[in-house]
């Protein structure tokens, strides 16, 4: 069920009529606060976190500063929860990829084809919203929680690359920290790509040629 928030602006104002009974207050004014948080989303993603004002924010979430604080919290706030919601929505393809795959190679293959057609689908601005938000940061909080966010996803390629060393997939001198961070340097240099305006076929020819230093076991 979609959650309903009031905005700070109320219909009626409670006073007395000329039947001389006071007039019932008028219904206040109700956002669907998924599509506004889909909305604020979408504002962060195109310009990033500092060049993204509460001004705008309330104007493209069609609702007022009072309402905004109220339902999200501060800007800060408001963008963690965007942070969530673009992980589940857009950028989960890399957990399943790894979830799913039977070796670390087969995972980032996959991971690398799907970036490049995520990052370029129409409907929504190019590339990764957790690379992009980062630029120009100047909030110590922000640029942390992105942070964290782009070292996870190393981790866990370094996670699965380590398990397909022990199994023998891949060989034993096998650098898998060097390993995880090249994956992680190919996805948000494609991420800067697909901003730049780089295609589907660019981004996934280079997934194909990034490949070829894949260790062998």
């Amino acid at each position: 069920m979609v959650a309903k928030q009031e905005t700070d602006e109320q219909v009626g104002t409670g006073e007395a009529g000329e039947s001389g009974g006071a007039r019932r207050r008028g219904r206040p004014r109700s956002f669907d606060r998924a599509t506004a948080l889909e909305k604020a989303l979408m504002a962060f993603w195109e310009h990033g976190y500092e060049a993204t004002s509460v001004s705008d924010l309330t104007r493209v979430m069609g609702i007022g500063a009072p309402s905004l604080y109220a339902a999200f919290g501060d800007k800060q706030s408001l963008f963690a929860e965007v942070v969530r919601e673009y992980g589940e929505r857009y950028g989960s393809f890399g957990d399943r990829a790894l979830a799913e795959e039977p070796t670390a190679r087969a995972a980032v293959e996959r991971i690398l084809r799907e970036a490049a057609v995520t990052y370029t689908a129409p409907g929504h601005p190019h590339g990764c919203l957790v690379v992009h938000a980062a630029t120009n940061c100047t909030t110590p909080e922000v640029e942390e929680l992105l942070r964290e966010r782009r070292n996870a996803n190393i981790a866990a390629f370094e996670r699965r690359i380590r398990a397909d060393i022990a199994s023998g997939e891949l060989p034993a001198d096998t650098d898998a920290g060097a390993l995880a961070r090249y994956v992680g340097a190919l996805i948000q240099g494609m991420s800067q790509q697909a901003r730049d305006g780089a295609g589907r076929e660019e981004l996934q020819a280079l997934a194909e040629i990034s490949l070829a230093v894949w260790p062998r076991g």
